[in-house]
């Protein structure tokens, strides 16, 4: 979808946990993965849209633009292709390498669209 070479910076889950970890992050954790996949199960905190959407043109939240952004998404294609983009349109982001399994795998809690234990899908 994107040149290799204007590919964005990636980051391991380890340092977008403490990126984006407090209450106020000075990093947002960016979920770019569908809506079913973000209903399952999500990092807590974490702000979703979908690379479908931004792809087709559509605008990050009001609550990101402008901020410093690490993007994942199931396993670190989608949120590679999404961060790249973004970073054509003028915004700070990172890649979050492994994605949504990797931060599972890691020990990261994962919330359902409720608030509840969720799981990656």
């Amino acid at each position: 979808m994107f040149p290799h070479s204007s590919r964005a910076p990636s980051l391991s889950v380890q340092e977008a946990h403490t990126r984006t970890g407090s209450d106020r992050p000075a990093t947002v954790l960016l979920d770019v993965r569908e809506a079913v996949e973000w209903a399952a199960g999500h990092a807590p905190g974490a702000v979703h849209a979908p690379l479908s959407g931004l792809a087709a043109g559509g605008v990050l939240p009001a609550s990101v633009r402008g901020r410093s952004l690490a993007v994942i998404c199931r396993s670190g294609h989608r949120s590679q292709q999404a961060a790249t983009l973004l970073a054509q349109r003028g915004e700070d982001t990172v890649n979050v390498e492994g994605g949504m399994n990797a931060w599972a795998a890691a020990g990261y809690p994962v919330v359902d669209e409720h608030g509840n234990h969720g799981s990656i899908a």
